[in-house]
């Protein structure tokens, strides 16, 4: 037996001395620790962690919620471990585990995420995917534990978050395609109910009023994170009395269909159709010709994020002084050959 009371009874103390002992209580004199970590030694003694972090009520883990769907499974940009890296890399400095919950769309969200913090199974948690509305947020601020999202929302009141500046990419994207001579622009949104779409159609429909655009429905298309919605997106615009000449796409994916499909249709990109997408993805790096798009840091994204969090929690909270955080991280344009002059059909 190598435990607690093995080490109690070989000292000839109370098995309370040698846990105060090992645990680092100040009311333990030196000479008593000095021979319980040395006895702890010489039997071999392992602490059993669980146990330790139940009594002390930590964890030393941080909890990463995302959302999987049929899309994110099978896609081939790998968003959130980049963002894991950056997450891990600063949480581990500060001798925290990261422990990435991943919670099924069949599953309610909800549900999923009032069972982990009723365990106790983390200290802090990282939310993504927020909601416009959305009660986790409500319920992580009722329940005291320490939070930051990846992504806005109008619920939850004062609490940290990080999101990527939409607005600016989409200011960059229209100016540029107005600077162009383009005054039909269309654009894509993501098919699902995370706040990112809503925030992407709003800063749409902004910055074509401020070039005094008129906002046209029909220029609006909901995709899924898939090539195939490309196809259809090219009839619809290409078929229209008063076509649009350039699209912005929320998933840059769908440029493959676009590519598609216009080749099909004897048309070309970047002449026939300027196409700007919203964040370069692997599978469309070796498009002909290039897309135009923004870039970003995930490893940076996720490094915010885990500074943010740690400034919420107790024991890591006097190491920053940040406090509650709220930002956009910046994207930068990478010009590619896939927009340009506005294309005049006879």
């Amino acid at each position: 037996m190598r435990g607690i009371a093995r080490l109690a009874r070989e000292l000839g103390v109370s098995t309370a001395t040698v846990s105060r002992a090992l645990n680092g209580n100040p009311n333990v004199n030196e000479e008593t620790r000095r021979k319980v970590l040395e006895t702890a030694q010489r039997l071999g003694y392992a602490a059993n962690q669980a146990a330790r972090s139940l009594a002390q009520g930590v964890t030393h883990s941080v909890g990463f919620m995302i959302e999987l769907d049929p899309e994110s499974t099978t896609s081939t940009d790998y968003f959130f471990m980049g963002v894991v890296e950056g997450m891990q890399a600063i949480l581990a400095a500060h001798g925290l585990d990261l422990l990435v919950l991943p919670c099924a769309k069949s599953q309610d969200n909800f549900t999923f995420l009032q069972r982990f913090v009723s365990r106790g199974a983390v200290d802090g948690l990282v939310l993504a995917e927020t909601r416009r509305i959305d009660r986790r947020i409500d319920f992580l601020q009722s329940s005291g534990i320490p939070f930051v999202t990846l992504g806005r929302s109008d619920s939850g009141g004062s609490h940290s978050w990080i999101d990527l500046d939409f607005e600016g990419v989409m200011a960059t994207a229209v100016e540029r395609l107005v600077g162009y001579g383009h005054r039909r622009i269309a654009v894509t949104l993501p098919s699902n109910d995370a706040n990112y779409g809503v925030i992407f159609a709003q800063a749409y429909r902004d910055n074509l009023a401020r070039h005094g655009l008129e906002f046209d429905e029909g220029l609006v298309f909901s995709t899924r994170r898939q090539e195939d919605d490309g196809d259809s997106i090219v009839d619809s615009l290409v078929d229209r009395s008063d076509p649009a000449t350039a699209i912005i796409l929320f998933y840059e994916v769908t440029a493959i269909g676009i590519y598609r499909r216009l080749a099909e249709r004897g048309l070309k990109p970047g002449r026939d159709l300027s196409i700007i997408g919203f964040r370069g993805e692997e599978s469309v790096r070796f498009l002909t010709p290039q897309v135009t798009c923004f870039q970003m840091s995930l490893q940076d994204l996720g490094t915010a994020a885990a500074r943010a969090l740690l400034a919420q929690m107790p024991l890591t909270a006097p190491a920053f002084s940040s406090g509650i955080v709220q930002c956009r991280v910046p994207l930068s344009l990478v010009p590619g050959e896939s927009d340009g002059p506005a294309f005049q059909r006879g």
